[in-house]
């Protein structure tokens, strides 16, 4: 790398890092506490009382009595006791004993005085830090200081999908056309900084918004012709609850196929690019046609590990309904007509034409880009 390259990086860098703080510090508008006389804390639970738990088979109903003391906030020191309401399900249900650490709701009075402790969860936050900072450690000491790189791309990822596209689809903003600008914004950021700025991310980049907005099409296209609607999301029919009526989820649906591609196919067209210029580096007198063929080796390679990936990623979320399927004994044309399995079915599909097509696109690109001039990396 050359000094004039090292300071254009270090100048990329440096401009990323002051737009993370400004995605940190920018205000979402939603904001607002929905509890106006409550207050979150950290509480130990000292005692529990279970006496009050309906136990029917493997599901608890009723509720649990624990005595907390606050560890955390306003109220720290408070000892008083909470109740933690219990619903019959599984997924949301928590029974506590003594020695856990929770995540408790302080309600108060006029006053402000606490009047009522709700138990929420238990309290995981210092134990997902501590599992973030092992695997930045493990990606930095294996990818020096390029996973310094690796790992500020990736917090930038969720800054813009916390900070921009929720807000923005929240607010109104048609969610298809957000999911889009997210994941452009989101390419024109993490080639760079994965690989630097040079002709090697540029052709990913032109590769990777070529797939991307084809995929879209595909993605829109399917959903349409298999008769696919939004509420196939999780927890999209509480969204259109909670007020907002108005949210499209069909288009929402097909902007997160293309999202959930967005990934793999960055993966892939940085892949491409790398083995474009390594070629033309270590063998400069490579022709346009040797170089493209290599690059669609690259790239074949690739592409089943990747649709492969892509399919148990979405078929890792709808095994347990596989699994019901089968121990119903459901036929399988019911299977697969369901309105579950044609969503699967469709991000599966449009992700991978995504992925199949990225490769020739960014092989084109690399091709006259790398040979016009002699490449600098």
């Amino acid at each position: 790398m050359t000094k004039n390259d090292r300071k254009k990086n270090i100048a990329f860098i440096a401009a990323f890092i002051l737009a993370s703080a400004v995605l940190i510090l920018m205000p979402t508008g939603f904001e607002r506490a929905i509890y106006f006389n409550a207050t979150g804390a950290k509480a130990e639970v000292l005692s529990t009382d279970d006496s009050t738990i309906i136990q029917t088979g493997l599901f608890r109903t009723g509720d649990q009595r624990c005595h907390v003391k606050v560890l955390s906030g306003e109220h720290k020191g408070l000892e008083m006791d909470a109740v933690n309401l219990l619903s019959g399900s599984l997924k949301d249900d928590k029974v506590f004993v003594p020695g856990d650490i929770a995540w408790v709701l302080v309600e108060r009075d006029a006053d402000d005085n606490p009047i009522f402790i709700n138990m929420i969860d238990y309290y995981r936050l210092d134990k997902e830090l501590m599992l973030v900072a092992v695997f930045v450690i493990a990606l930095i000491a294996f990818s020096g200081l390029r996973g310094i790189r690796m790992v500020l791309s990736f917090a930038f990822a969720f800054l813009a999908i916390w900070k921009l596209l929720i807000p923005s689809v929240l607010k109104g903003v048609n969610p298809l056309f957000m999911c889009a600008v997210t994941l452009v914004l989101l390419t024109l950021v993490t080639l760079p900084m994965v690989s630097g700025l040079n002709k090697r991310s540029l052709a990913a980049i032109l590769g990777s918004f070529m797939a991307i907005f084809i995929t879209l099409l595909i993605s829109i296209a399917m959903t349409a012709f298999l008769r696919i609607h939004g509420s196939v999301l999780e927890m999209s029919e509480a969204l259109l609850y909670s007020g907002f009526m108005d949210l499209d989820l069909t288009s929402l649906f097909s902007g997160v196929v293309c999202l959930g591609a967005g990934g793999a196919i960055m993966d892939l067209s940085i892949d491409v690019s790398a083995a474009m210029w390594e070629v033309r580096e270590h063998a400069p007198e490579t022709g346009r046609r040797d170089l493209f063929r290599s690059a669609m080796e690259v790239g074949k390679a690739g592409v089943g590990t990747q649709i492969t990936t892509l399919l148990l990623a979405y078929m890792g979320s709808y095994l347990t309904l596989m699994m019901v399927y089968m121990a119903q004994a459901t036929p399988t044309f019911n299977i697969f007509t369901s309105k579950a399995i044609a969503a699967e079915i469709a991000q599966t599909l449009a992700g991978a034409f995504g992925i199949v097509l990225v490769t020739p696109l960014t092989a084109l690109i690399g091709m006259v880009l790398f040979t016009r001039k002699k490449v600098v990396s």
